[in-house]
């Protein structure tokens, strides 16, 4: 079993992407070529600004190439959370917000001219507890009634129809939701972003930010570039010391996957008829979807860390798929990888400036394929001058009084969590 990511094996960085020299001087630095990089990049660069992308990394080691490739409707706290907290009219943004997100990724990868695997395939979330059948129901004529969005509950002989699994007592389907090829979509965005001439400077780690009156000064491992704005696109590799008031506004979080040697067609079809893509409704959940070329991939966060063990990791998920399909117990699997992901303690993806006036958005909490693309689309727009409003700009960024940006909370925190889930709360 490879210790490596089946995504990004399958479609290696494309070479002639990258540069290793740095430009003196842009409009805009933007640190972070994941999505919410490049999306922005993009957008900028339509604008008729001069952008250099600045990665610590290499391109496509970040969890934007490595994740499970969903675009899902919806943000992370309910509707009826988010009414209460901004009112309906914001609400309505904000959902609105979602599935933007979604179409947008559809239509960057038309009118770019990639290949990223897109699928409006539809999904399925997964409840465990008869208990919250009738809540799932309210809640899906709610979304009808309210928003004009369609998803149907299932149970028994029709949840069958879409997973081939007695461990589920219902499951909400929704035919709007999408997939991708992580890689292909990063890598896609990349080249679409060279392509309208912007540098993506890799091995390249920001060590400092400087101000100077309206002139910002990036000092990296290549050394230092002029700006007049900065946009800051790190997610869940958010250095801790390099703008303190974004790390405190969210938490890195682990996320792993593994991929199964190839299935019988026929029991795939059987155990994943129509091919959609899932997730389960818990705190510590899983997600699933077959490959291109019949394979499970099997995602989830057997914990809060970042730095598990991989051999443990594929070890439990291993034993998760065959809970779940025991036709699969003791599958192989050939790839068990993972990355990080940033949770805020709103569960919404932030967007603003520092005062220091640094451009940032981060915090997408799971749902990033789509949301870092329209965040960062939108934080381009915003630095470009193309707009000067969005349904995530100016809501409140909360952190917590404890927290200086090392969360040394989050063995509790699992423990708690995995105790909930146990109990269906």
């Amino acid at each position: 079993m490879k210790t490596a990511c089946y995504w990004t094996e399958n479609t290696p960085k494309p070479a002639g992407i990258a540069v290793s020299a740095l430009p003196s001087e842009a409009d805009v630095v933007v640190i972070g070529a994941g999505v919410t990089g490049l999306t922005a990049a993009r957008r900028l660069a339509d604008l008729g600004k001069s952008v250099v992308i600045v990665e610590a990394r290499e391109l496509g080691d970040g969890a934007s190439a490595i994740n499970g490739g969903q675009l899902n409707y919806g943000l992370k706290p309910s509707l009826k959370s988010l009414t209460k907290r901004f009112g309906p009219d914001v609400t309505r943004e904000l959902w609105d917000a979602s599935l933007d997100a979604v179409d947008l990724a559809g239509r960057i990868i038309d009118e770019d001219g990639f290949d990223a695997d897109f699928r409006r395939c539809g999904a399925v979330s997964l409840g465990y507890r008869q208990s919250g059948l009738e809540s799932a129901r309210a809640e899906s004529a709610d979304l009808q009634a309210d928003f004009g969005f369609e998803t149907t509950v299932l149970e028994g002989d029709d949840l069958r129809t879409v997973i081939g699994s007695d461990t589920f007592a219902y499951g909400v389907l929704s035919e709007f939701d999408a997939a991708v090829d992580p890689a292909k979509y990063n890598f896609g965005l990349a080249a679409a972003v060279a392509d309208r001439g912007v540098p993506i400077v890799e091995h390249c780690e920001v060590r400092g930010l400087y101000q100077a009156g309206d002139v910002h000064f990036i000092a990296t491992a290549k050394g230092t570039i002029r700006s007049d704005d900065v946009f800051l696109a790190t997610n869940g590799y958010t250095p801790q010391d390099l703008v303190p008031e974004v790390r405190r506004q969210i938490v890195p979080i682990g996320s792993y996957m593994v991929a199964t040697v190839p299935i019988e067609r026929n029991l795939l079809d059987r155990l994943l008829p129509g091919n959609r893509i899932f997730w389960t409704q818990r705190r510590f959940l899983n997600y699933f979807r077959r490959s291109a070329d019949d394979r499970l991939l099997f995602g989830g966060r057997p914990d809060l860390s970042p730095d598990l063990d991989l051999a443990d990791v594929a070890r439990g998920m291993q034993e998760s798929i065959g809970r779940i399909f025991p036709e699969l117990a003791g599958v192989e699997l050939t790839h068990v990888w993972g990355g990080k992901l940033a949770a805020t303690f709103d569960l919404l993806p932030h967007l603003g400036r520092t005062d220091g006036g640094v451009w940032y958005a981060v915090g997408y909490g799971g749902h990033g394929m789509g949301l870092a693309t329209y965040l960062g689309t939108e934080a381009g727009g915003l630095i470009g001058g193309a707009a000067d409003d969005g349904p995530f700009l100016g809501l409140p960024h909360p952190t917590r009084p404890y927290y200086r940006g090392n969360p040394w909370f989050l063995p509790a925190a699992g423990v708690l969590f995995r105790n909930l889930d146990r109990i269906g709360r």
